[in-house]
């Protein structure tokens, strides 16, 4: 199916944010009274889902908004030290020239993202749904969607975490994994995504084969 809407998260999938956030979380932990990460318990987590995470910490669901304002606010204070991935700025610019329309939706503000992005490439994006809570991104989804003016079908979800497959899922849209994330490839690819990218440069290759695959 040649997809026409792009809908991608942001934190992990066009930004490399981990490392950042490695270091800020055991903070906010003792800040908000949750278990701290210890350093052996990473990987193991980096499979597993949000809610299990949030579960594992021992975090009170009604702490959850408050958690992501505090998070956005370093993110804002840290956001000399947020790089995006090599080859997502020459992918996004590639997929606009394609005309393929382009959005995000994350839980990080729309200010830090355009900050990360610089003016030219946050340009590349048609449409901004920000502040998502942790597990609020189907409707956001939804309303990008409806923004655009194009069928969910003929919409695609990008992003790096389960909990963006299962957003995806529930607006009835595709799913592509990236590899460079959060989460790791092992789980991404036991959901069965439409799409696994290993390189941001392949996400635009594969997209505008799907495309002319579906024409031919």
């Amino acid at each position: 199916m040649p997809y026409k809407l792009i809908i991608f998260d942001f934190d992990g999938t066009l930004a490399d944010t981990f490392p950042w956030f490695a270091t800020v979380l055991n903070g906010v932990a003792d800040r908000y009274r949750f278990r701290r990460i210890q350093p052996d318990e990473v990987e193991t987590l980096r499979g597993q889902s949000a809610r299990h995470l949030v579960a594992h910490l021992g975090v009170a669901r009604w702490k959850l908004p408050f958690i992501a304002s505090h998070m956005r606010r370093l993110a804002a204070r840290d956001s000399h030290g947020i790089a995006l991935f090599p080859g997502v700025e020459a992918m996004l610019r590639q997929l606009r020239q394609d005309g393929f329309v382009l959005a995000i939706a994350s839980s990080n503000s729309e200010s830090n993202i355009r900050r990360a992005l610089g003016p030219e490439l946050a340009a590349t994006f048609t449409h901004f749904a920000c502040g998502a809570g942790l597990f609020g991104k189907a409707a956001k989804f939804r309303q990008l969607a409806k923004q655009a003016g194009i069928a969910h079908r003929d919409s695609l979800c990008i992003g790096d975490e389960i909990r963006d497959f299962e957003a995806a899922g529930d607006a009835g849209m595709a799913f592509g994994a990236v590899s460079w994330g959060f989460t790791s490839a092992a789980a991404l690819q036991a959901l069965g995504p439409t799409f696994m990218f290993s390189h941001p440069e392949e996400i635009e290759a594969r997209l505008r084969a799907d495309g002319a695959a579906d024409s031919a």
